[in-house]
């Protein structure tokens, strides 16, 4: 039987700004190539009324995110936390960033299967 995750990711959608310095990090980390690694960054375009958008940007973990898992054993962050310049990803035991969970209006708990 496989151990269940203790600890994971918060992700506060509401105010990333689509750098994808988290994306960039991450395929670096572990040495993939360009459009492939554990964190992508998608950009949603919701059409509204009069002719006007609004653009979303969603940090999304992928099935090849394993947290980091060679730095968090180091006590160090992964690398997609490292370096969001918008400081929207936090790492942490999933209670903890579970109390946390809807303390801000978009916010996602993502943890590896």
């Amino acid at each position: 039987m496989a151990k269940k995750p203790e600890n994971g990711l918060l992700i506060d959608y509401e105010y990333c700004t689509g750098c994808f310095a988290c994306q960039v990090a991450c395929s670096q980390e572990h040495h993939w190539p360009a459009g492939m690694g554990g964190i992508q960054v998608l950009e949603i375009v919701q059409n509204l009324p009069k002719g006007k958008a609004y653009l979303n940007f969603l940090p999304f973990p992928t099935e090849l995110c394993i947290l980091c898992f060679p730095r968090t054993k180091k006590g160090l962050e992964p690398a997609c936390v490292q370096h969001c310049m918008a400081g929207v990803i936090t790492y942490g035991s999933l209670p903890d960033l579970a109390g946390e969970l809807g303390k801000k209006p978009r916010m996602v708990l993502w943890s590896p299967r």
